[in-house]
């Protein structure tokens, strides 16, 4: 045995029996490639960030592409259901925002009941699959739209947080080093996904009825969901989680003007964010184009999504937090009053969408960065995965309140026809929401210059 495999030895059994929460970087390291078993003796675990964790995150790109790559193309839906459901058409676009909401507020309380019960995360994955199954069945049968709010929305949403919550636990297990960039990969799948979903949907759509289309989906679904669920299992064994006692749940953050500061201006980001995903393809046959032109500009924001999440993951591992905010913030405020205002020329529509996926797609990637911030704000015991599931929900209650109100902005727009370009059409109150909350959704980088943040 060499010096250094004596001297990684020696630090090993300082690791093991050193209480959690007060390891070095080292020691983390470590710790991240051993485990103990019951009669004390030491094996290895998969590697962190390289092997097995490739598997992991290939399984996670699949999960997240179908599981939010569909409420997310609800756009196609919405002039669909707005002709075949005229008694309720003011209800609609809840559809879309309550699954979306749910999925995301939902997500503290899933993510609390998986950490501190370890033997139901796998499972859940399994139970979660299964309910989504239902929804989708269960929506194509709908005979109103408050049945569709209850299965395409709300039965959709517990099933789809059921299957994929467990993701986030298991990814700081899979990955340390590299789990800003594995974030951001994991975010881009759901815009690789939102580029070919809205396409399929409408097609069967405007060929079939949204029956098929569901029941459709519902096959695709699990075709490409049963390979991912062999690969979607943790890096550490349960025992870990038994020998190490209770688990702990860090939130004294929430007790941090830090974490509200960057909190709120999530929360402000999503009362926009979905609006234009929700609107667009209305939008789009309101000014005249055609119906895949609509579809093709969902198609975009989805698939710029890719890029801005890998470009903001990339950058949140690599500078503050707040940058990353600020640089979503400039880019979704200069795509919303400069693009979509003269979004009634065709190109101007298309230039708008790979802005807006680019920028404001890339906004949830921050929320790793949060995580560091907050646990280099005197927090170290923070977990990735809490503070991104609390993000989410902030991000849901602004979906589920941007629903009815963009609803109301829609009927009762200021301008109608009496106001150039965009803001003429019907949507210009929509798009006036869009920017302003972008534009607040950036006050976090200008709250660390007044060092109210670090």
């Amino acid at each position: 045995m060499g010096v250094d495999d004596r001297t990684r030895d020696v630090e090993l059994s300082v690791v093991m029996d050193r209480p959690a929460g007060d390891e070095t970087p080292r020691e983390l390291e470590l710790s991240n490639a051993f485990e103990r078993a019951d009669d004390g003796e030491i094996f290895s675990l998969p590697d962190a960030d390289r092997g097995q964790a490739w598997l992991f995150l290939a399984s996670a790109v699949v999960f997240e592409a179908v599981t939010w790559g569909f409420p997310f193309s609800f756009g196609v839906f919405q002039p669909y259901y707005t002709q075949h459901f005229a008694d309720n058409g003011s209800s609609i676009a809840a559809i879309g925002t309550t699954a979306t909401g749910l999925l995301y507020v939902s997500a503290p309380f899933w993510f609390t009941v998986l950490k501190l019960n370890p033997r139901y995360r796998r499972p859940s994955v399994f139970v979660g699959f299964a309910v989504i199954v239902a929804a989708l069945i269960g929506a194509s049968f709908a005979q109103s739209v408050s049945q569709l709010i209850a299965t395409q929305g709300v039965l959709y949403a517990v099933g789809g947080a059921l299957h994929y919550y467990p993701v986030l636990l298991y990814l700081d297990e899979w990955f340390v080093a590299k789990r800003g960039l594995a974030f951001g990969v994991i975010c881009a799948s759901c815009g690789a996904g939102g580029v070919v979903i809205p396409f399929a949907l409408d097609w069967v759509l405007r060929n079939y009825g949204f029956r098929t289309a569901l029941r459709t989906w519902t096959v695709v679904f699990v075709v490409l969901t049963t390979p991912a669920l062999f690969y979607m299992k943790p890096r550490l064994p349960i025992r870990h989680h038994a020998n190490t006692g209770p688990q702990r749940l860090e939130l004294g953050y929430l007790k941090s003007k830090t974490f509200w500061i960057l909190q709120g201006a999530s929360i402000i980001q999503g009362l926009g964010f979905f609006l234009p995903s929700i609107y667009l393809s209305s939008f789009a046959q309101k000014v005249g184009f055609s119906a895949v032109d609509g579809t093709l500009a969902i198609a975009l924001i989805n698939a710029a999504q890719i890029v801005g999440a890998l470009f903001i993951g990339f950058l949140c591992d690599r500078c503050h937090v707040t940058t990353g905010i600020l640089v979503c913030s400039i880019g979704t405020v200069v795509a919303v009053f400069v693009f979509w205002t003269f979004a009634t020329l065709k190109p101007m529509l298309f230039v708008f969408a790979i802005l807006y996926g680019v920028y404001a797609g890339g906004y949830s990637t921050t929320w790793s960065g949060v995580a560091k911030t907050v646990r280099e704000n005197g927090y170290p015991g923070a977990e990735t995965g809490m503070i991104i599931s609390l993000f989410s929900c902030g991000k849901g209650i602004g979906a589920v309140v941007s629903g009815p109100l963009s609803e109301a902005l829609v009927d009762k727009d200021p301008w109608n026809s009496s106001a150039p370009y965009a803001f003429g059409t019907g949507y210009g109150a929509l798009l006036l929401m869009t920017g302003i909350t972008a534009f607040v959704g950036g006050f976090a980088f200008y709250a660390k210059q007044l060092k109210m943040i670090h």
